[in-house]
C-alpha cells in the first residue's frame, strides 16, 4: 500500500497531534469559521508595520486542490494507532475522513478564502479563513498546521520588501535617474544551500524572495589555479565581455584587491565588461568599503549628478552576514564614504531563508465563530490577560478597501462589504466541483501588485474597523460577565 501519488505522506498527518481529537472537543456545530493574522510587524518594528502576504497558492494547489484517498487513510490509520495516549488508541475522525473520501470525491469539505497573492497588509488582517459546515464543521482548524506553513513565504516576502525599500531610499538619494532600474537586482537569494532540503524552504521560499527582487564564480574555481591572478585572467577571458562576479578572499583579501586586481586591469580593460567584486569574509561593512576603494585607485570613478563616485564598470556584492540590520548599515557607510547605491548589491543567504520563524510576525489561526446545532450565532475570540498582544478578532470577517485603498477589517455582514467588495475571495471549496481548482493570478501580477501597494501603503496603519472593534469589545465584557456570575456561583 503506497501514499496518494501527489504527496510523500498520507495528508492526514500533516497536522499536530492535539489536532486529530478536536473534532469530539467541539460542541455540536451547524458552521464554525477560522481565520489567520499576523500578530504583530516584522521583528516588532515599531517604525514599518508592513507585510506582504505571499505563499497561499502554493499550499492549495499542492494539498487541498488534490484528492485524499482510501490508501491515504489507511496508512494514517497505521500511524495513529502506535500514536497512543495512556495505552489507548489515538482518537481521530476517521469516520468523517472516509465519508468525505467517499462522497466528496476526497476533497477537503472546507471553503478557504484568502487575500490576494503579494497584497500588502498590517497586523490584524485576516489573510485567510476557513468555513466549515454541517458534520464537516468539526474539521474546521484540521488544516491549521498546514495552512499555518504560509507565514514562512510571506516573512520571506516581507523581508525581501523591506530590504528592497532600504536599497531603493539608498539609490533615490545617491545614484542617478539612469541607474535606478538596477534596484530590482541588487538583492540576490543565497539562501539555498543553506536551505532545509525540503520543497517549501528551497523552492517556496526562494520564489517569495522572486515576488519582490530579480536578481559568482566560487571558491572552488578560484583555488583550482595556481595563483589568483591566472583565476581572474580567465575568468574575465572567458565572461569579460559580460557581468563577471569574482570571490576575492579565497587567500588574502586586502592582497587580492591591492595586488592582484591591478595586475588584471589591463584584461578588464580589453574586455571591457562589468566586474563584480565579492567579499566572503570578514566584517561586511568594511570588506565592502575596502573594495570600493580597491576599484577606485584601480580602474577610477565617475561622479554622478548627485555627487557620489561611482567606479568605472566596477561594483561589489556583498554575501556573508547580510540581514535587516546589516543591509541597511552597508547601505549608510557606503553613502557616508562617497559612493553610490548602485556600486553595491547583496546575497542573502541564511538572514533570508533561514533566520525567521512564525514569532517573526506572530502568525495565528484562531477560530472566531461558531454557529450551534440549534442555531445560535456565537462570536469567539481569544482574550489572554497575561498577553494581550495574542487577543483574536471574532465572528465571520471580511476586508474591505477603504477609501485610499488600505485594508480595513469589518464584520462579514457590515454595509462596506456589499459597497466596496470584499478582498478575501474563495480559492479553494472542497465541497464545490466548480471551486476546487481557481484560476491565480500571474507571477508577473502579483509582482505589480507588491510594488504598487506597498508604494502607496503607509508604514504604519490601523486596519480594525470601528464596528469591528466596537464587536470584540462588547464581546469581552459579555465574557468577563459571564466569568464574574460563574465565580459568585462557586463560592
Amino acid at each position: 500500500m503506497t501514499a496518494s501519488p501527489h504527496l510523500a505522506l498520507p495528508p492526514f498527518v500533516l497536522t499536530d497531534s492535539y489536532k486529530l481529537s478536536h473534532y469530539a472537543l467541539y460542541p455540536d456545530a451547524q458552521e464554525m469559521v477560522a481565520y489567520a493574522e499576523f500578530r504583530a510587524p516584522f521583528n516588532k518594528d515599531h517604525h514599518d508595520h508592513r507585510i506582504v502576504w505571499y505563499g497561499m497558492r502554493y499550499l492549495v494547489e499542492q494539498y487541498l486542490a488534490k484528492q485524499w484517498t482510501a490508501a491515504d487513510l489507511a496508512l494514517a490509520d497505521q500511524f495513529f494507532s502506535t500514536h497512543n495516549a495512556g495505552f489507548t488508541p489515538f482518537p481521530f475522525p476517521r469516520d468523517l475522513f472516509r465519508k468525505f473520501i467517499t462522497e466528496n470525491e476526497g476533497y477537503f469539505p472546507v471553503k478557504v478564502e484568502s487575500l490576494p497573492e503579494g497584497t500588502v497588509v498590517y497586523p490584524h488582517v485576516p489573510v485567510f479563513q476557513i468555513t466549515a459546515k454541517g458534520e464537516y464543521a468539526r474539521l474546521v482548524t484540521y488544516l491549521e498546521t498546514l495552512l499555518t506553513m504560509a507565514w514562512y513565504p510571506a516573512t520571506v516576502a516581507t523581508l525581501s520588501r523591506r530590504a528592497k525599500h532600504a536599497i531603493q531610499a539608498a539609490f533615490d538619494k545617491t545614484a542617478d535617474a539612469s541607474a535606478l532600474p538596477l534596484d530590482d537586482s541588487r538583492l540576490h537569494d543565497f539562501g539555498f544551500r543553506g536551505a532545509r532540503p525540503d520543497e517549501h524552504v528551497t523552492s517556496n521560499g526562494g520564489v517569495a524572495h522572486r515576488v519582490v527582487d530579480s536578481g559568482d564564480r566560487e571558491h572552488s574555481v578560484m583555488i583550482s589555479w595556481p595563483s589568483e591572478r591566472a583565476a581572474m585572467a580567465n575568468l574575465l577571458d572567458k565572461f569579460g565581455e559580460g557581468v563577471v562576479a569574482c570571490v576575492m578572499d579565497s587567500y588574502d583579501y586586502v592582497r587580492a584587491l591591492e595586488k592582484v586586481l591591478p595586475a588584471i586591469k589591463s584584461v578588464k580593460l580589453q574586455k571591457g565588461g562589468f566586474l563584480v567584486l565579492r567579499p566572503d569574509s570578514g566584517d561586511p561593512v568594511e570588506t565592502v568599503l575596502q573594495a570600493l576603494h580597491a576599484a577606485e585607485s584601480t580602474l577610477g570613478t565617475t561622479i554622478n549628478s548627485k555627487g557620489f563616485k561611482v567606479p568605472n564598470g566596477v561594483g561589489v556584492i556583498q554575501g556573508d552576514g547580510i540581514n535587516d540590520e546589516t543591509l541597511n548599515t552597508i547601505l549608510a557607510a557606503v553613502e557616508h564614504a562617497g559612493f553610490s547605491a548602485e556600486c553595491v548589491a547583496f546575497g542573502m543567504g541564511g538572514g533570508l531563508l533561514q533566520k525567521v520563524h512564525r514569532d517573526t510576525m506572530s502568525f495565528a489561526t484562531k477560530l472566531s465563530y461558531v454557529k450551534l446545532a440549534d442555531g445560535t450565532d456565537r462570536d469567539v475570540m481569544k482574550v489572554p490577560k497575561t498577553d494581550s498582544a495574542k487577543t483574536s478578532l471574532p465572528g465571520r470577517l471580511a476586508v474591505v478597501p477603504a477609501h485610499n485603498a488600505l485594508p480595513v477589517v469589518v464584520p462579514h455582514d457590515h454595509p462596506d462589504v456589499e459597497v466596496r467588495g470584499n478582498l478575501m475571495q474563495v480559492v479553494f471549496d472542497g465541497t464545490d466541483p466548480a471551486r476546487r481548482h481557481v484560476a491565480w493570478d500571474s507571477f508577473s501580477d502579483v509582482r505589480k501588485r507588491v510594488q504598487e501597494q506597498w508604494a502607496r501603503a503607509p508604514p504604519i496603519w490601523d486596519p480594525v474597523s470601528v464596528a469591528l472593534a466596537t464587536k470584540a469589545h462588547d464581546l469581552v465584557e459579555r465574557l468577563r460577565a459571564a466569568d464574574m456570575q460563574v465565580g459568585e456561583g462557586d463560592q
